[in-house]
């Protein structure tokens, strides 16, 4: 009789599956002696009773024929988490009776000896079925999903809208949201593909995602260098979509279920021109970079947008879940940097950023470990934000237009006193293959192009190139804007950078008097001469002179421009 109860379990449990799509006979799950998978009994027939049995089961639901694993496990945390998981239960803790590796796979309630199976095995093997007991690595389970979260969190569907093949169970994320145990359609028994994020989109309604590039691009990888999708059988970015970054088990990036660790190799095994056209990999081999290699586990999504403890991963420049090909004209943020914070004109935290420099002034504003300046100034300011404000008595247009309403070496028509400018016209991978943004450079300071600060450098297009690519060569060395550029840079061998500060004066330290046309003395080059301090005086339009002493002759009144 008890024969006969068994074949008809298994006979109708097979015949359910077969009704649904797929036999649970043809899956790994299957650890009777006909399974299909390498783990299986050595003689064991019977299919179902691996997990249940109609008598002396577990007392969960359904009819459960193994023990409670009885470990205490750990448990994923980040600290964007919003619910915080508590130890498995429900379906899950069914799951991980054999996904923990702790006990036996023959060891069931039922059978008052273990089932021997093939090769000796007793436990799930190591690898990425068995989990084991550090569950920090995989995607939080036992979760109670309600409404209240989804608001909390902001990037959650309502669970009033998760619906079919993905189901909640007593209301909590199992196990079985994902997996069907039964039916394996679309590998590792997920419930619906992975593919285009499909599964993941379910639950997650990530802000930007629908115009990411990383949900649409069809990029495929030319197979150089490392795999980037080694755990999918999908071939291109948008196909990947959540998975060209996340993993949701057994994650080497353990935070935010990483496919990897350091932060940065996530996106430099694309992004190193083996999917991705630019090599940005390359860029940070140069030998002036914004060191990602520096830092792990630094960054934090809810750190404070003033950078305090300093460090730079790709994650503060860039929102994977929102990096698009929108094009923008300065100030405002292109694509790439859109949803990233930053900190505004006026020092107040933002969050997104609405323009490039707000990004750039989280390190380089006030922050506290900001970098110093390559040149001694009369008047020294580190601070990028000061230097750039519109009220200064010159500034580079970045945060507005420049303060002077005649420069007639401006390049047209692409420049003109009403022009604005990024922090990447100036700062960006050099050369023809350099990246758009300031990853790496062969020129000090991530410059795009040369500029040589040191004194005697003999003027060409290539030492000043930097400056060359705004302000026209011809206009400079024709004195078309002080009367005076062809003495100095020519004849004297002195570098644009011994008058001028690329950036702006303060007007906090700065006034229009003295430091109109970005003119603040590399005092390296530049010393006093009779005067308290070096000193431009701007005496009206196309009319002032300088007080100082430099190569060793003195510059006084009868000197204007």
């Amino acid at each position: 009789m008890a024969r006969v109860m068994r074949f008809m379990m298994v006979c109708c449990w097979a015949g359910l599956q077969m009704s649904s799509g797929q036999s649970i006979v043809n899956t790994v799950h299957n650890l009777s002696a006909s399974g299909p998978g390498n783990i299986r009994a050595l003689s064991e027939q019977e299919i179902c009773i691996f997990c249940h049995t109609p008598h002396n089961s577990l007392p969960e639901s359904p009819l459960w024929n193994r023990n409670d694993p009885g470990v205490i496990y750990d448990l994923y945390n980040s600290s964007s988490l919003e619910s915080v998981p508590g130890q498995p239960d429900g379906s899950s803790l069914l799951c991980l009776s054999c996904h923990d590796g702790t006990i036996a796979l023959g060891n069931i309630r039922n059978r008052v000896s273990a089932i021997d199976f093939t090769g000796g095995i007793t436990h799930l093997p190591p690898g990425v079925s068995n989990l084991t007991t550090d569950l920090s690595d995989d995607h939080p389970v036992s979760i109670v999903y309600t409404a209240g979260l989804a608001s909390t969190d902001g990037q959650l569907y309502d669970p009033a809208l998760v619906t079919y093949p993905v189901t909640l169970s007593d209301g909590k994320i199992q196990c079985t949201s994902c997996h069907d145990p039964h039916r394996d359609l679309y590998s590792k028994f997920l419930v619906m593909t992975p593919q285009f994020s499909e599964l993941c989109m379910q639950c997650h309604n990530r802000s930007y995602w629908s115009s990411s590039i990383h949900r649409s691009s069809t990029a495929a990888w030319n197979g150089s260098g490392d795999d980037p999708w080694f755990h999918t059988p999908y071939n291109t970015v948008a196909e990947n979509g959540c998975e060209n970054c996340h993993h949701p088990h057994s994650a080497s990036g353990e935070t935010r279920l990483m496919n990897y660790l350091p932060e940065e190799s996530n996106c430099l095994v694309c992004h190193n021109g083996n999917v991705a056209v630019v090599n940005v990999a390359n860029e940070l081999s140069k030998t002036f970079t914004h060191s990602t290699y520096d830092y792990t586990l630094v960054h934090d999504p809810l750190e404070d947008p003033l950078v305090v403890t300093m460090h730079v991963e790709c994650q503060d420049c860039h929102n994977p879940h929102a990096v698009n090909g929108d094009v923008n004209s300065p100030p405002h943020v292109t694509g790439t940097l859109i949803g990233v914070a930053g900190i505004n004109i006026g020092g107040t935290p933002v969050k997104p950023s609405l323009y490039q420099y707000e990004i750039c002034f989280r390190c380089h504003g006030d922050s506290p470990g900001k970098p110093a300046g390559y040149t001694t100034r009369q008047i020294e300011q580190n601070n990028t934000r000061l230097e750039f404000n519109p009220g200064n008595p010159s500034h580079h247009p970045v945060a507005a237009p420049g303060q002077n309403a005649d420069v007639p070496s401006l390049i047209a028509p692409d420049y003109s006193e009403s022009s604005m400018i990024y922090c990447t016209d100036c700062h960006a991978g050099d050369g023809p293959t350099g990246s758009a943004g300031p990853h790496g450079s062969n020129w000090q300071a991530l410059l795009k192009y040369r500029y040589e600060t040191s004194d005697y450098t003999a003027e060409s297009a290539e030492n000043y190139a930097l400056c060359y690519s705004c302000h026209s060569r011809n206009s400079i060395l024709n004195d078309e804007s002080f009367s005076y550029h062809y003495k100095h840079v020519v004849e004297e061998n002195a570098p644009c950078n011994s008058c001028h500060d690329p950036h702006g004066i303060s007007y906090t330290q700065g006034n229009s008097t003295n430091h109109s046309h970005l003119i603040n003395f590399d005092m390296n080059i530049v010393m006093s001469s009779g005067a308290s301090v070096a000193r431009f005086v701007d005496t009206g339009y196309e009319n002032g002179y300088c007080q100082l002493r430099c190569h060793g002759r003195g510059h006084g009144i009868g000197m204007s421009y």
